[in-house]
């Protein structure tokens, strides 16, 4: 009886030998194919593990999730990685941040190795994958749109813009569209992150995930409570394209990128999901330093073919001013009066108006009352009240709203200069004549074409300028730009957000018996703006309080720290010309006691998108400056 069981077990064990033997075989047939076919080295390989040559000329993965590697060399070893992976395929252990199996987890290595090296099934059984299929039977693709949600000033995480992918539903309507869901890459920051935001954000201090939260909710956050207007880009990718696309994009689920605000940002990221779905794109390589997503919109668009057209999405505060520059008569009254107390549709002169305008008014009131309860005010829950009563109204009037076009205020994000700027001119300072040259890598400034940004909000960054003054025989650095920041908002009866300022950089001064001093600056403001029409085709007013803190040997005790009041007016003369002015008075009674009178004339005309002429005139304290420039954009 010992004798017959001994037999049944050896019988049985055989086939489990002799299949594991061959699931052994097969495992390195596999992988010696691959060597062969040298699949390591291939573009889609490396764009699956997004392998990049780093500066001392090494071959590293962009990925800092150690779970996104199924091999201990996998960050640095294309090759190494593409055998740990292959073997990871016949295991069903679990695997990765999102524990599934190989083949589910990293699914679009699956699929492409099995196009390359067409995998015997039989040998190497398909695994179900109910998880994925499920994810992208709610995703219900049939094409991808480009998100781009205009500068925001307010948000450090989002001065420069931001985008995202929109996965568009097969059968989806323009009323459908909200409903669709989204691909995103952003930094994990906590709450209330503050002054940390910025060390932690530049040096990679933030893990990025990737996410997939519906399209509606960032429509409220970044159209509706950060009042930025949107540009949907409708890609022109195939069925097959966005297959892969979403196949990456499942397996970037299940891993990290360390965050850096200036290059492995929102943008950056995204194109690389681009480049998988279709490979003969090379976005990224544009972008050596740094990632702006304007231009990676702009790459976008310049890649013939790519971008099959563009869609506005005007954000709730350009909506109500657009709308209310179409009351007459006393309707803008009313309207005011309603926003304060609903009950007001009881006074004749409201009761009086054609049914049609009392409709219109009352979608006005409700834009607003809307746009205030999902703001922070701290009166939300008065707002949603009269919101309530304003809804209840405006149902009592069964007249479909009209449809309005809402233009934009400025033109689509890829219409605008590129982010780089190299200026050459010349002038006079002083009683001597110069020559100047500069550099700037970011971003935009008040004097420069305006056309696809954000209107009265500037951005500078990392700017150097280089002066040779002619008759002092002198060559040096003039100019130095760390960080530059305006942000107007003209204040209006319905909105009322404040204007602000920052400075950190260097700039060269003539002080005392300094002629040519080199001058640190740490300054700040705050204050308000207006918009108006009665001088130019526009022009913005702006009142600034201001703290300054210099540091130079031109001074006492080699600085001084003090503040005061700038005035100035930013104007749209033409289409072409814009004009800027300002005038400071600051007093300085801590270090070098002194006082500084300031005043600025600014005059532009563009030449052509990334070209333009400046005339500029500064005044400082006995110093006079007149440079006349042409600036190009690239």
């Amino acid at each position: 009886m010992i004798h017959l069981l001994v037999v049944i077990l050896l019988a049985a064990s055989q086939p489990i030998t002799a299949l594991s033997a061959d699931f052994t075989s097969y495992q390195q047939e596999l992988i010696e194919q691959a060597l062969r076919a040298r699949l390591a080295e291939e573009r889609e390989w490396r764009l699956l593990l997004h392998y990049k040559t780093d500066w001392l000329g090494r071959l590293v993965s962009e990925e800092d999730d150690p779970g996104f590697f199924l091999s201990p060399r996998g960050k640095y070893d294309p090759e190494a990685e593409l055998e740990a992976t292959i073997r990871a395929f016949f295991s069903a252990e679990p695997v990765g941040r999102s524990q599934q199996p190989a083949q589910c987890a990293f699914i679009a290595r699956y699929h492409w190795l099995k196009e390359r090296l067409h995998f015997d099934d039989q040998r190497l059984a398909p695994l179900a994958c109910e998880r994925y299929h499920r994810w992208r039977a709610e995703l219900n693709p049939e094409g991808v749109s480009l998100i781009f949600p205009a500068a925001f000033l307010n948000n450090p995480a989002s001065m420069f813009g931001h985008t995202f992918l929109r996965i568009d539903q097969q059968g989806q309507t323009e009323h459908t569209r909200l409903l669709a869901y989204t691909i995103e890459y952003a930094a994990d920051v906590p709450p209330q992150a503050g002054v940390e935001y910025a060390f932690k954000g530049i040096f990679g201090g933030y893990k990025g995930f990737f996410s997939t939260p519906p399209y509606y909710l960032k429509v409220q956050a970044y159209r509706d409570i950060e009042n930025r207007d949107m540009w949907e880009y409708r890609l022109n990718l195939s069925p097959s394209q966005v297959d892969r696309l979403l196949l990456h994009a499942w397996e970037m689920g299940n891993a990290y990128f360390d965050y850096f605000f200036f290059k492995e940002n929102c943008s950056y990221h995204i194109l690389s999901l681009l480049e998988y779905a279709n490979p003969a794109l090379h976005l990224r390589d544009r972008f050596r330093f740094w990632t702006i997503p304007a231009d990676t919109v702009r790459a976008l668009v310049d890649h013939p073919g790519l971008v099959l057209d563009a869609t506005y999405r005007p954000s709730r505060s350009t909506i109500i001013k657009r709308k209310r520059a179409l009351f007459v008569a006393d309707e803008w009254k009313m309207a005011k009066r309603l926003m304060e107390d609903p009950t007001a549709v009881a006074d004749p002169s409201f009761a009086a108006l054609p049914m049609a305008r009392q409709a219109f008014v009352l979608d006005v009131v409700s834009d607003y009352l809307r746009y205030k309860n999902e703001s922070d005010d701290p009166e939300t829950t008065t707002y949603r009240e009269r919101l309530r009563h304003v809804l209840i109204e405006r149902s009592q009037r069964p007249i479909p709203s009209p449809a309005i076009e809402i233009p934009p205020y400025t033109k689509r994000p890829d219409a605008g200069h590129r982010t780089m700027r190299g200026t050459i001119g010349g002038g006079w300072r002083n009683e001597d004549t110069f020559e100047e040259a500069s550099v700037r890598a970011l971003y935009h400034d008040l004097l420069d074409p305006e056309e696809g940004y954000t209107p009265d909000a500037q951005i500078e960054a990392l700017g150097l300028t280089v002066r040779h003054y002619n008759r002092a025989r002198q060559t040096r650095v003039e100019r130095a730009t760390l960080i530059n920041i305006l942000s107007l908002s003209p204040i209006d009866e319905l909105f009322r957000a404040p204007s602000w300022r920052v400075n950190v950089g260097m700039q060269t001064i003539k002080h005392g018996g300094c002629r040519l001093c080199s001058n640190g600056v740490f300054g700040g403001g705050v204050g308000g703006a207006i918009e108006s029409a009665m001088l130019f085709k526009r022009e913005v007013l702006y009142l600034f309080g201001e703290g300054e803190a210099n540091v130079s040997p031109a001074y006492r005790d080699f600085h001084r720290v003090g503040g005061g009041v700038t005035m100035g007016l930013v104007a749209d003369v033409t289409d072409r010309w814009k004009l800027m002015g300002s005038g400071s008075y600051l007093r300085f009674p801590l270090g070098d006691r002194s006082d500084d009178i300031r005043w600025h004339i600014g005059l532009r005309y563009t030449l052509a998108r990334d070209w333009a002429a400046r005339l500029e005139y500064t005044h400082r304290d006995h110093d006079h400056d007149v440079m006349f420039a042409i600036h190009a954009f690239f």
